[in-house]
């Protein structure tokens, strides 16, 4: 990984570096044939973000440059439009679509604030999967024991591996049941999950409209807390502070603590001691509701059904071109009649008071990211294990989605040890809270990481 945002930009600011070569370096580690370039860009914008760079850095020199991110180089998911560029969405059916005539809101708004586009990244077909695996572009490798080739986790596979290898500073993903935290969580670095009507989803290809948000995957929480105020437009947002001593956390007791490994149970025990040495307060919450999403998604939940309304035409014309796991879970959305989605849509709203009502005298809930380390991608080569790993990586994380409210996975392993990450999940618009307690946590944790 290259050097934390904020890093960088008094770096940017005092002269000691360009923003040209950050991208130069970024563009050298996407052509490293040993690194997994190759399968974590969909593209790579070398000319254009070589032009941005020096306007950047031109107009720095010049003292006309005040935006305070100007000039660092991040990745797009390939569901985001950019003027001029073909979005396909991680998909090939897309490949032959029309170039997009402008940027996604959430692209323009990075642009806006300096920040350079250097390519965009690779991704499970239509974001509708949380392995990362893509038939069609190739899978990028996990950095952890990166021989082995573990899953990198998804859907915003190659935003992670952007990240972790060193191909810029930060990476706009989105995440509609884990897409940002999963793949941070397996590869040890942060994702952040916001409440989903803080940052507009305008030009992104969506999946569900009922949970899908936008949001970054970076080196640090604190990196994510300065991507999301710029993806916000709320400034303040990045400069949010939160002391341990007094914070409560609490801990669902229903479902998410259910079939950790022994490397998850442990990383996460020894974080919540840590926590609680410094003064955090950790108690247990019942929290019963989390057991009622799996049966209230047996026909595949609300991303089902609205997936299917966006692609039937399109799969009954061209179904052959889908990933076959991906195309198999659009499908059961056919099962769903209007009543089916209209009681879940009502299901839904009760869910959410009804958690909202218990986490009232809580600050955030914590629990595992995820409940097991990355597998290797050759285990999930059977349709019935890959349908197993694929639920368990998206169980935990899917639950901040469902309460329509914000979470951020954090790393809390210890150094040379598998990914492991640890989930804040704070309720509708507690975003400010979320991020800074993130902040906080990962300073405590981060020695154990050095």
């Amino acid at each position: 990984m290259i050097a934390p945002i904020a890093e960088l930009a008094r770096g940017l600011r005092a002269g000691t570096l360009t923003s040209r070569a950050l991208v130069e370096q970024c563009l050298h580690r996407a052509q490293d044939p040993a690194g997994e370039g190759r399968r974590t860009f969909l593209r790579v914008d070398a000319e254009n973000a070589r032009r941005a760079a020096d306007a950047v850095d031109a107009a720095r020199k010049a003292g006309r440059e005040h935006r305070p991110w100007a000039g660092i180089p991040v990745s797009v998911k390939d569901l985001f439009d950019i003027a001029g560029q073909v979005t396909t969405s991680g998909s090939a059916v897309l490949k032959d679509a029309a170039p997009a005539q402008r940027d996604a809101a959430a692209v323009a708004r990075l642009k806006a604030a300096g920040f350079v586009v250097v390519g965009r990244t690779n991704m499970t077909e239509f974001a509708y999967s949380g392995l990362g695996l893509n038939p069609h572009y190739g899978t990028p490798a996990n950095t952890f024991e990166r021989a082995l080739r573990r899953i990198p986790g998804g859907s915003s596979s190659g935003a992670a591996i952007f990240v972790t290898d060193g191909m810029a500073a930060g990476a706009l993903g989105t995440d509609t049941g884990g897409s940002c935290r999963i793949p941070a969580a397996l590869n040890g670095i942060a994702g952040f999950k916001p409440t989903a009507a803080s940052v507009p989803m305008e030009g992104a290809f969506p999946l569900s409209s009922s949970l899908d948000s936008v949001g970054p995957l970076a080196a640090t929480a604190r990196c994510c807390a300065i991507l999301h105020s710029v993806l916000a437009d709320a400034p303040a947002a990045a400069d949010a502070q939160l002391g341990l001593a007094g914070l409560h956390l609490a801990v669902p007791q229903t479902v998410v603590l259910d079939g950790l490994d022994a490397h998850v149970a442990a990383a996460f025990s020894s974080a919540l001691a840590r926590l609680s040495g410094a003064g955090v307060c950790i108690s247990e919450l019942a929290l019963r509701q989390f057991g009622e999403l799996a049966g209230a998604n047996v026909k595949g939940g609300l991303v089902a059904a609205e997936a299917f309304a966006a692609h039937h035409e399109r799969m009954a014309q061209r179904g052959a071109e889908y990933d076959p796991r991906v195309k198999v879970r659009i499908e059961k959305g056919a099962t769903q009649t209007v009543e089916d989605y209209a009681q879940l849509q009502a299901f839904r709203r009760q869910w959410i008071r009804s958690v909202t009502a218990e986490m009232e005298d809580v600050d955030l809930l914590v629990c595992p990211t995820v409940p097991t380390i990355a597998p290797a991608i050759s285990a999930l080569e059977h349709d019935d294990e890959y349908g197993r790993v694929n639920l368990a990586m998206l169980r935990n994380p899917t639950f901040a989605n469902f309460l329509d409210g914000c979470a951020i996975s954090i790393p809390c392993h210890e150094a040379g040890t598998a990914p492991v990450g640890l989930m804040l999940i704070g309720r509708h618009g507690d975003d400010a809270r979320v991020l800074a307690a993130g902040q906080a946590i990962e300073a405590l944790l981060a020695p154990r990481r050095a």
